[in-house]
């Protein structure tokens, strides 16, 4: 259970500027059936955090349901091209186009999270329990897709 502040140092600590409200819980998206089987058991979580310049991945420990102190990914948003968010059964999948390649991640939906990994990841406090997973999924996914089209545009006009 990590607290979005932690999330927010940790990002700070590694000289990214994030903004408040825009992290929710995501994890690799699969490619196939088979892969969508085997994902089911797969305990590889990260936080999906918007920053000031860029997106930033950081990994939970699937030992400690904690946020382990590392970026995994961290995608500068003038490397993006675009970022595409559709419904995906229980889930959003969000496709985000770069320079490189695309990265593909999937968020569940907040009207079940709190049954669900990430809003077991994303609880804060004990009498008074906040899932900011739930809380910032909509405006988050939001911002990605604002940010795609902006992108989008860009690269269009070059």
């Amino acid at each position: 259970m990590a607290a979005e502040k932690k999330l927010l140092e940790i990002l700070r600590q590694e000289g990214l500027e994030p903004v408040e409200g825009r992290c929710i819980v995501v994890k690799y998206a699969p490619n196939n059936l088979s892969a969508r089987i085997a994902q089911f058991f797969s305990m590889e979580f990260y936080a999906l955090q918007l920053c000031r310049e860029a997106l930033a991945l950081v990994p939970f420990s699937a030992l400690t349901a904690n946020l382990r102190r590392e970026v995994a990914l961290c995608l500068p948003y003038a490397q993006i091209r675009g970022v595409k968010v559709s419904e995906d059964l229980l889930n959003y999948r969000i496709d985000i186009d770069t320079q490189e390649g695309r990265v593909s991640l999937t968020a569940q939906q907040k009207e079940l999270s709190s049954l669900r990994s990430s809003g077991m990841l994303s609880a804060e406090g004990l009498i008074h329990v906040s899932l900011w997973h739930q809380e910032n999924l909509d405006l988050t996914l939001r911002a990605l897709e604002a940010l795609g089209a902006e992108n989008s545009e860009r690269s269009e006009a070059k």
